[in-house]
């Protein structure tokens, strides 16, 4: 991948918009870009296991809201289900575990931290839907560029 967000933003600085602090990158991939695939979760993250085990995630990003909820979202076996089924990363408005087995797997993870522990009773999530944190609205069909320098959005791919 052959962009920096720095660049990006200098360049469409129109049309960029930058994800808040405190999220960083957990993943085995330094950088992602890709199609937004927009997800709501309430604590569980079954509907989201479904979507990252079922469906091809060439080209696309999932962006996942839990309104900050502190319980894991991602671990080891979504990484891997992630790698499988070609995402190039996950974005993720809450926390994630695993952090030593998911250091390899080469998919972009951004989060606001760790927590050990999962939500266990199965809730329902929407997926398709606008998205609205860390200073940003998120929308399926965004654009998504991730890197060592943050995360930013634009509505259509640039780079």
């Amino acid at each position: 991948m052959d962009f920096f967000t720095a660049d990006i933003c200098d360049e469409h600085s129109d049309k960029a918009r930058v994800l808040g602090a405190g999220y960083q990158n957990y993943g085995g991939a330094a950088k992602c870009q890709g199609e937004v695939v927009c997800i709501k979760l309430d604590k569980n993250n079954s509907d989201l296991i479904k979507l990252l085990r079922d469906e091809d995630g060439a080209g696309k990003v999932v962006v996942v809201d839990v309104d900050q909820a502190y319980y894991a979202v991602v671990g080891e076996n979504l990484m891997k289900f992630a790698h499988k089924n070609n995402y190039s990363g996950i974005v993720v408005n809450g926390y994630i575990r695993d952090t030593f087995q998911i250091k390899d797997i080469p998919v972009a993870l951004y989060a606001l931290g760790t927590c050990s522990r999962k939500y266990i009773p199965v809730t329902s999530g929407e997926r398709g839907v606008s998205l609205s944190f860390g200073g940003l609205e998120l929308s399926e069909g965004d654009y998504l560029y991730g890197d060592t320098d943050g995360v930013i959005v634009v509505p259509e791919k640039i780079v």
